[in-house]
């Protein structure tokens, strides 16, 4: 292979990566030079997207390094439409200083998240986590005038580096136990039955670092802070963005390099594997998650637990085989643009109130009708609610797990998931009861979005409607993107 054919496939990564480094340049050499800067990022944003749709169908480069597929482009695609969506609903007055700098930011960290959907190698994943992780560490504090942006930052980079460690010891083991990064080969390698202790325990380490990634409890301590002190666009990003790729991972780990390790979670026949892990690791989430939202009086405090649960929802599709990734991937993609939008009411609601909790929201029907209605839609989606894309995404995913097996051996965490999904109710419409039933103060502020805000809210509350209604084009090509 020479370096034209390499760059030739790596020719969407190369684009964002030099944007990144134009839209620094442009904020280093000239001041106030916001608005030309957001511009840049987003014409270099769409350029990447064309340039996937000018990739092969198939390539595979330097043992699975670099992977060209229907899923890999697919998915950089999302990941590019998710970031031109949190460019669209960043602010610049929310971060007045050094804007280019943070746009140079969230461009490095696409660029790791189309390397870690674009790569079946275990130390280029690696890679991509730790590119990634560094940018989104550095755009968690990037607001100097809120202490607590600082410390979320200072947790978010604590926890990561921990989880860091623990999946750099997991591949390590992973390595040693059968000589080869390739998930593929990995595949061949690992065989059914019994596993030896070494790549036992390579597993489930490496499992620990990607439950920190998607925020599986009891991995999740993390997220509270980041989500609530974190400003609103870098919490959206790593609440979506970031939960796509990392699942698209964590999917193709577990069912391309350790497919004959999955053991079974099936309540009358539990084999060891990572599997019952991967269940147990649900369980709690749906738990943990859907309790503890029940106390929250901050709407991102509240987003972020309900977070936790949702990524106990989508691990289901995971323990139902090949068949079930298909709904993991479709879940989390309707569930990074619902919340995208949500973080995007929010962003709004705390500049003209000065603040996110319950008592913020409070008659914002009066306030701002079109904020409140895409809430509404954001809310009624996230608790799965029909005809929203959420309801639609829960009962393809919770389907796909009961039909797993031969005797409905996941029945039982279909039905945990079942009162999880039926306890949310109750917070999310917490947040619709503040905002429709309640009446707001007298001095109450009226919020008026810039258009081009009011545009991009009501793009993502249009597509949440729209997938819910006409799920089967993006389902297809998902299934599609899988054979």
């Amino acid at each position: 292979m020479n370096y034209l054919e390499l760059l030739q496939l790596a020719a969407p990564e190369a684009i964002v990566v030099v944007t990144a480094l134009l839209v620094l340049t442009i904020g280093l050499a000239r001041a106030g030079a916001d608005a030309i800067s957001s511009l840049v990022a987003r014409l270099g944003l769409i350029a990447a997207g064309g340039a996937v749709l000018m990739l092969p169908r198939d390539a595979n480069l330097l043992g699975g390094m670099l992977v060209v597929s229907p899923l890999t482009s697919l998915f950089k695609i999302i990941c590019l439409v998710l970031a031109l969506f949190t460019i669209a609903l960043t602010r610049r007055n929310s971060l007045p200083r050094h804007h280019s700098e943070y746009l140079a930011l969230l461009l490095l960290a696409t660029v790791g998240l189309m390397l870690l959907v674009g790569s079946e190698e275990l130390l280029m994943i690696f890679i991509g986590f730790e590119l990634t992780g560094l940018a989104l560490y550095l755009m968690t504090a990037f607001d100097k005038s809120d202490r607590y942006s600082a410390e979320a930052g200072l947790k978010y980079f604590l926890f990561g580096s921990t989880a860091s460690a623990f999946t750099l010891f997991g591949l390590s083991f992973v390595y040693g136990s059968t000589g080869t990064t390739a998930l593929a080969a990995i595949g061949e390698k690992v065989t059914a039955g019994p596993l030896e202790p070494l790549l036992a325990a390579g597993i489930v380490m490496t499992l620990v670092g990607l439950a920190f990634k998607v925020a599986a409890a009891p991995f999740h301590l993390w997220a509270p802070d980041t989500y609530e002190a974190a400003p609103i666009s870098s919490a959206a990003f790593i609440a979506s963005a970031s939960k796509v790729a990392a699942f698209v991972v964590l999917g193709k780990v577990l069912l391309i390099g350790f497919a004959r390790a999955q053991g079974s979670a099936e309540w009358y026949a539990l084999t060891p594997g990572w599997s019952p892990i991967l269940a147990a690791l649900a369980a709690l989430s749906i738990v943990v998650g859907n309790l503890v939202a029940l106390a929250q009086t901050n709407v991102r405090r509240l987003l972020a637990y309900s977070a936790v649960a949702h990524a106990g929802y989508t691990l289901l599709g995971i323990m139902a085989g090949p068949a079930g990734f298909a709904a993991t991937l479709f879940y989390t993609t309707i569930y990074a643009l619902t919340l995208l939008g949500a973080f995007g009411v929010v962003a709004w609601v705390r500049d003209a109130t000065g603040g996110d909790d319950l008592s913020h929201f409070v008659g914002l029907r009066t306030r701002s009708p079109m904020l409140a209605g895409c809430m509404a839609i954001f809310m009624l989606s996230l608790a799965g609610l029909p005809p929203l894309a959420g309801f639609f995404g829960k009962f393809y995913l919770f389907s796909v797990a009961l039909s797993a097996g031969e005797k409905h051996g996941l029945l039982w965490l279909v039905v945990l998931a079942l009162l999880g999904s039926l306890v949310s109710l109750y917070y999310y419409l917490a947040v619709l009861k503040a905002i429709f039933v309640e009446d707001a103060a007298h001095d109450a502020p009226t919020i008026i979005p810039e258009s081009a805000h009011r545009i991009t809210l009501t793009v993502l509350a249009a597509a949440v409607v729209i997938v819910g209604i006409l799920p089967t084009n993006l389902v297809a090509r998902i299934v599609a993107s899988l054979q």
